[in-house]
C-alpha cells in the first residue's frame, strides 16, 4: 500500500508530495517553510529518508536542503544541475527506494533542461503514480522560457517530448502529481482540474493532442508575462537556501512607519483593499492578504527594497510572514493594530467604484483611465481611450499617467488595480479603484477595443 499526501501552496499555485507505506517516505518539491511537511510526516507517523527535487525552482524557494538536513534524510537532486551543496545526484533510470517503495527518476527537459520525474512503484509492482513537477501538467506543460529566451525554442521542443515520453511508458491507470499548474505562472497554459491520471492526459494535454510543429508555435505564442522575483529564485536555489525565520519581526511604531515612507520603502498594508481605501496610513501601499499574495508583492516591488508590514492582528501579519519567505522575502519590520493609531493622524483614503460607476463617468471629462493589466489582456480588449501601464511597472512608469483630474485604475478582477491605485495615492494623484470583473465592462456597453 502507499499514500500520497498533496501539501497545497495555493498563494503561488504549486503543490508538494509526501508519499509513504506506512512507515517510510519521501518528499517531492517541498516549499521552503518544511514545518508544513515535518508535521505531515509526524501525523502519518513516517521516518522521512529523501527529499527529491524535479528541478531547480523559479517561482519559489526550496525547502529540500533544509528538510533533508532536518530529516536525516537523503536530498536528491539531478547529476546535471550546478549545485553548491552536497545532494545525492540522480540521472535517468536512477532509482531510490523508501522503505517499501521506489521512485525511478525519467528525464524529461523542457521546463528546465536538467528536470526529471519520478515513477513511483509499491514492492515489485508496476508503476501507480507519477511525480511531474513542471513537465506534464493537468491538461498542459509547464512554461519553457524561464532560463532565457535563447534557449525557449529547444526547451519547448524538449518538453513535448517529454511528455509524449512519459505518456508512451506510462500506462493509463498511472496517477499524475504535477508541482505546477493551480494558477502558478510556470504553466505555459491554464490548466484544468484537480487530479488527472496518464490515461486521462491522453485526450486533454495540449502535447498530447497536437502535432510537434502546432505545439511549439502556440506554446511560445501563449507564453505571457511572469513575475520579475523569478529572476532571483534560480540562483537562490542553486546556493542551497536554508529554513526561514519566522520569529515575528521587530515592532514598528507611527513614528518609525513615518521614517520608513519618506525614505521611499514599502510600508504595506494587508487589510482587504476596500477597507484600505476607505482608510490608511497615508504613504502605504495596499497588498491585500489573499490569494496571490506573494506572487503579486514580489511582481510588483522592486527586488531588494525594505518592506514592513501592517496587518490588523499579529496573527495576519504572521501569516503575510511565512507566504513571503517561500520567495525569500523578510519583512524589516511590522506593525499590528488599528490604523488610526498607527497612522498617528497622517491618515488618506480614496473612492472605490466600478465599471458602471466608469460608463456613468465616461462622458464627462477630466479624467485617465489607467489600465494595469498584463501586455496580452491589454492586446485581447482594452477600453478606448484607456492607458496601459502594468502594473508591476507603474512605480518607475507613474510620471507617464497623463496629468489632471481623477485616474480610473482597473485590471481583471480589482486586486491588481488596488496595488496600482495605492501606489498612485503615494504618488500624489487622485485615483478611483475600480473593482470589478473586466467582463462587466463591455456588458455595460463601455467602448471595448483591440486597437492601439
Amino acid at each position: 500500500m502507499h499514500e500520497v499526501v498533496t501539501i497545497e501552496t495555493t498563494g503561488l499555485g504549486d503543490r508538494s508530495y509526501l508519499v509513504h507505506d506506512g512507515e517510510h517516505a519521501a518528499v517531492i518539491d517541498p516549499q521552503r517553510d518544511i514545518d508544513r511537511v515535518l508535521a505531515a510526516a509526524q501525523a502519518a507517523g513516517v521516518r522521512l529518508t529523501h527529499v527529491l527535487e524535479t528541478h531547480i525552482h523559479n517561482d519559489y524557494l526550496t525547502g529540500g536542503l533544509a528538510l533533508a538536513r532536518a530529516a536525516g534524510a537523503d536530498y536528491v537532486v539531478a547529476a546535471a544541475e550546478d549545485v553548491s551543496f552536497d545532494r545525492v545526484p540522480a540521472g535517468d533510470g536512477d532509482r531510490f527506494r523508501a522503505g517499501r517503495l521506489t521512485l525511478t527518476a525519467l528525464a524529461t527537459p523542457g521546463h528546465t533542461p536538467g528536470h526529471l520525474s519520478y515513477v513511483l512503484r509499491h514492492d515489485q509492482s508496476g508503476p501507480v503514480a507519477v511525480f511531474t513537477g513542471g513537465s506534464m501538467l493537468f491538461g498542459a506543460v509547464g512554461r519553457t522560457d524561464l532560463i532565457g529566451p535563447d534557449q525557449t525554442r529547444d526547451l519547448t521542443r524538449a518538453q513535448f517530448r517529454s511528455v509524449r515520453r512519459l505518456a508512451g511508458e506510462l500506462p493509463d491507470p498511472v496517477a499524475v502529481y504535477p508541482t505546477h499548474g493551480f494558477g502558478s505562472f510556470c504553466s505555459a497554459t491554464p490548466t484544468s482540474g484537480t487530479s488527472s491520471t496518464i490515461g486521462a492526459e491522453r485526450v486533454s494535454n495540449i502535447a498530447l493532442t497536437s502535432d510537434e510543429e502546432s505545439f511549439v508555435r502556440e506554446l511560445i505564442a501563449g507564453l505571457v508575462a511572469y513575475p520579475r522575483y523569478y529572476a532571483q529564485m534560480g540562483e537562490a536555489n542553486r546556493r542551497g537556501p536554508g529554513a526561514p525565520d519566522l520569529t515575528p519581526p521587530a515592532a514598528a511604531g507611527p513614528a518609525e512607519l513615518q521614517t520608513r515612507i519618506r525614505a521611499g520603502e514599502w510600508v504595506v498594508d494587508l487589510r482587504q483593499r476596500g477597507a484600505f481605501a476607505g482608510r490608511h496610513l497615508a504613504g502605504s501601499i495596499s497588498v491585500e492578504l489573499g490569494d496571490p499574495f506573494a506572487t503579486y508583492l514580489g511582481w510588483t516591488m522592486a527586488w531588494g527594497t525594505p518592506l514592513t508590514l501592517i496587518g490588523s492582528s499579529a496573527a495576519q501579519v504572521a501569516r503575510a510572514q511565512r507566504e513571503l519567505a517561500r520567495i525569500g522575502i523578510a519583512p524589516a519590520a511590522a506593525a499590528a493594530g488599528s490604523t488610526e493609531h498607527l497612522a498617528a493622524g497622517q491618515l488618506s483614503s480614496y473612492p472605490v467604484s466600478d465599471f458602471a460607476g466608469l460608463a456613468a463617468r465616461w462622458r464627462t471629462g477630466g479624467k485617465v483611465v489607467l489600465d494595469v493589466r498584463r501586455a496580452d489582456e491589454w492586446q485581447a480588449g482594452h477600453l478606448a481611450g484607456a492607458v496601459h501601464i502594468p502594473f508591476w511597472e507603474l512605480e518607475g512608469r507613474s510620471g507617464e499617467v497623463p496629468p489632471g483630474g481623477e485616474v480610473w485604475v482597473h485590471c481583471a478582477s480589482g486586486f491588481r488595480a488596488s496595488i496600482a491605485s495605492s501606489l498612485l495615492d503615494r504618488a500624489g494623484r487622485r485615483v478611483v479603484h475600480v473593482d470589478d470583473d473586466w467582463e462587466q465592462a463591455a456588458r455595460l456597453g463601455l467602448p471595448v477595443t483591440a486597437e492601439g
